[in-house]
Parts: C-alpha cells; structure tokens; sequence
C-alpha cells in the first residue's frame, strides 16, 4: 500500500475548517508554557534580591512549577477526556492568566511560590489538553504530521524567545514584566478558544472519575519529579533519595493494583498494549533528557565560563530553533514515505552528533568553528524526532484516550527532562567543586555532561530501533491516507 495516499473522503468530509487557526492556538498555548518555564529562569536573579529569596526558595521557585506540573499532567489529560477537552483548556488557560497576574503582583516570597506551583497546574491542564485536541482535530497521516510538525517546531523556539525576552523585560520594565507578558496572550487565547476549538470528549458509558487511581498515579508521578529535582543536592544515594526511590516503586505498584481493579480506570492499562505507545514515550523520554541536559550544559558555559548576557547567550542560541523548525518540517514531509522508526533514528543521531560536536568547545575556541556546527546538527534533530515520536505515541489511540495518551507523552517528555538535569547538573557541579585546585576540571565537567548527552544518544537509538516496531516486528509506519478525488 502507498503510505503517501491521503485522507478518504469520507473523513475529509467531517474535518473541521477552523483546524489550521485552531492549530495555531494550541501551539500558542503550548508555547507560552514552554517561555513561562524559560523566562522565569532568567528572572531569578532580579527576583531574588527583590523579594529576598534564600536560596532554596530560589530553587522552588522554579521546582514548584516542575513538581505540579509533572505530577497532575495524567490527571490533566484525563479530566479533558471526561470533562471536554476544549472546557478543560479554557479553564486552565484563565488559571494560568490569573496567576501570571499573581507572580507579577506577588509581595513576598510565600505569595510567589504558591503562584508558582499554581502556574504548574495551569500548565498540566493547558499543555496535555492542546495536544489532545491537537490529535482529535487532525486525522492520522499527512495533515496530522504537518500539525506535530508545527507543535514541535513553535515549541522549539519557546525556550530561546524566552531567554532573548526574559534579559529584555527584566532590564527594561523589571522582574514583574515576565509574567504581566502572559496576560494579553491568555486573554486573546480564552477570547479564541470557544471560536475555533470543536469541544470533544469519551462519549462511553464508563465516565465515573477513578479517584483513588488519580490520587496515587498523581503522587507517584509528584514524587518522581521531586526526587529528581532534589537529587543533586541531597546526594543520588543518600537516605533520603532512596527512601523516596523505595516510596515511589509501593506507589507505582499500588496505582497499578488500582487500575487493574478498577471499571473505570484513570490510566487504562490496556493502552500499554501499544508498542507504539510504550516506544513512542520511552524515547521521547530519553530525548527530553538529552535536550534538557544540553541546554543545562550550554547554558552554564556560556553565562558561567564565557561570561555572555543573557541577551548574548539567546542570539548566541538562535541557531538551533531556527534549525529545529526546518528539522521538523523535514520530518513532517518524509514521515509517510520512510516511515516513524527512520525518522526518529535520525533525530536521535543527529541530537547525538551534535552533542558530541560540543564536547570539544573550550573558552578559547570560536563560536562558529566549535559552537555552531553542534547547534544545528542538535537543532535539526530537536525538530525532527519529536514529530516522528509523537506520531508514534498517538498511533491509532482511539479519541476517547487522546487526552490521557497526550498526558503520557507530555509527562514522559517532562519526566525525562528532570533526569537529564539531575544527571547533568550533578555531573557539572561535581567537578566544579574541584575547581579549587584543579581550574581544568571546570572545563572537564562541561565535557562530561556533553559527554552524558551522548550517551543519552546511544540509549535512545537503541531504544528507537528496538521498539518502534509493529508487534510483528516491522517498521511502524505512520498512517496512510487517501487520496481524496479532486472534483473537475
């Protein structure tokens, strides 16, 4: 059969005109979460000294975010399949625009923090659901590649508007700045969303709410986050990591006994039937590691060793999104012909080889010999294998499971970022602590975790090729589509 035939008829009869500007709101939504996480980062400083954070609240006012996010993303995705996935959108979006307005107003480190974590619920209701919405507009193929493509591409460029914004705001209008910028942004998008989004939702009989599913799978995701936001600190095998370690495992075990048992399950085990899924997530997981351990890498070189601003260390940055769309729309294009497997191989050599291109970056090297040619090849990368994993997380998932399999991916990708800055961050900060009385081994730490990332690399090409199989053990494709006959 010819992978590259378009969509029957009979499904582009039913396919919604709106889609394309319903597309570029949902990339919107998923884009101000990605600079909300960014911005705040370069705002630390400002707000430190402002509101006389200590250190560790300075830590939590980013881990907040990190650990409401990553904890209710499930939930989130879930409720939207129960509740409307459009209904849930619209009500994390006035969450998040609500407390935008709560940080920039905040008075003192308590009120930040809570708007902090509150900004991470916003952002588990908000980012799953889009994606899900995302998967029930488009059908599977050819327009649905192009809309992941899209997705990835805006997403790529998130992080770097954030640090080209975020030095900006701050020096011009102050700290306060980085979360007024939301609220124009979420009111535009509530004034869209009952416009251009088709509300959708499980039509089943089966729509009672597993509550005690919920409250278990929500600590045991939690608590991952949080062991691996704390685990650089307190030490990977210390007491308290790994009696967290052995809490989390009874309440990964008792979600699953609950969902087993369950008639109406929170996470529906059979969706783990799917080699699509469990491949699709599985590196999806350990591409996030790898791209947030680089940006961890990179970024501390860059602000710590070579001394860049922050607006110096973004334009310095700029490559890799502008490489990252054109990668994601590569990918978009050749998905059908070659198939998901191929093209997520390819991403992952590519992010590889960048990585392993800046292992050799020193303070007296030259941007464009020994930085530049690493950001595009790990840009293009960036943007290309998340469109082929994405596609195969969301092979063939029946609309009634869009929202809790868009909560996987988006928990997978969240999750794998936390172990790639724990990992690398540990790895960086031990051998700054030798700098003392060896200066090179604060060179040998940013090489390492280049180093890491590569390694990150090689476990995620095996990975690729071991399970994006069909469960007969061929390639996975992306979905055909046919050929709508053109009316003359």
């Amino acid at each position: 059969m010819n992978v590259a035939q378009a969509v029957p008829a009979s499904v582009a009869a039913g396919l919604d005109p709106r889609r394309w500007k319903a597309l570029i709101l949902l990339c919107t939504a998923n884009f101000m979460v990605i600079l909300d996480a960014q911005i705040v980062i370069m705002g630390l400083p400002s707000i430190s000294a402002d509101l006389k954070l200590s250190p560790v609240a300075a830590q939590w006012a980013l881990s907040a975010n990190l650990l409401t996010f990553g904890g209710l993303l499930l939930l989130g995705g879930r409720a939207a399949d129960l509740l409307g996935r459009r209904k849930v959108f619209i009500a994390g979006t006035a969450l998040f625009l609500l407390v935008s307005l709560l940080s920039g107003f905040a008075w003192n480190a308590e009120v930040l923090l809570v708007a902090r974590a509150l900004h991470g619920v916003s952002a588990a209701l908000m980012a799953p659901t889009a994606l899900s919405i995302l998967t029930n507009t488009f059908p599977e193929g050819r327009e649905r590649n192009k809309a992941f493509a899209t997705w990835s591409g805006i997403a790529s460029i998130g992080a770097t508007v954030g640090l080209l914004l975020g030095g900006t705001l701050i020096d011009w209008l102050g700290w306060q700045s980085i979360f007024f910028v939301n609220v124009p942004v979420a009111l535009l998008m509530l004034v869209l969303s009952p416009v251009l989004l088709r509300e959708s939702k499980d039509a089943g009989k089966q729509r009672t709410f597993d509550l005690a599913g919920a409250v278990a799978s929500t600590a045991a995701l939690g608590l991952l986050v949080y062991i691996l936001v704390e685990a650089p600190t307190k030490g990977w095998v210390s007491f308290h990591t790994l009696g967290l370690g052995v809490v989390f495992l009874v309440l990964v075990a008792l979600t699953l006994v609950i969902e087993k048992r369950s008639a109406a399950p929170l996470v529906p085990l059979r969706l783990f039937r799917s080699p699509a899924l469990v491949g699709g997530n599985v590196v999806t997981a350990i591409v996030a590691a790898l791209a947030f351990g680089m940006s961890v890498a990179i970024s501390q070189f860059s602000l710590g060793v070579l001394h860049y601003t922050a607006l110096e260390f973004g334009l310095s940055q700029s490559a890799m999104p502008i490489a990252a769309v054109a990668g994601a729309y590569l990918a978009q294009a050749v998905l059908n012909r070659i198939g998901i497997r191929a093209v997520a191989v390819t991403g992952v050599v590519l992010l590889g080889a960048g990585c392993f291109l800046l292992t050799g970056i020193s303070p007296t090297g030259t941007y464009w010999a020994d930085v530049f040619p690493g950001l595009v090849l790990f840009g293009l990368g960036l943007g290309g294998g998340p469109v082929a994993l994405a596609a195969a997380a969301l092979n063939g998932i029946a609309k009634r499971d869009a929202g809790i399999a868009s909560g996987f991916n988006t928990a997978a990708f969240q999750v794998g970022g936390a172990i790639g800055v724990a990992i690398v961050s540990t790895i960086i900060a031990s051998h700054m602590a030798q700098a003392a009385t060896n200066p090179a081994a604060v060179m040998d730490g940013f090489t390492q975790g280049f180093v890491a990332c590569v390694i990150f690399a090689a476990v995620g090409l095996v990975l690729s090729v071991a399970l994006l199989r069909t469960r007969g053990g061929r390639q996975l494709q992306a979905v055909p589509e046919q050929r709508t006959p053109s009316a003359h």
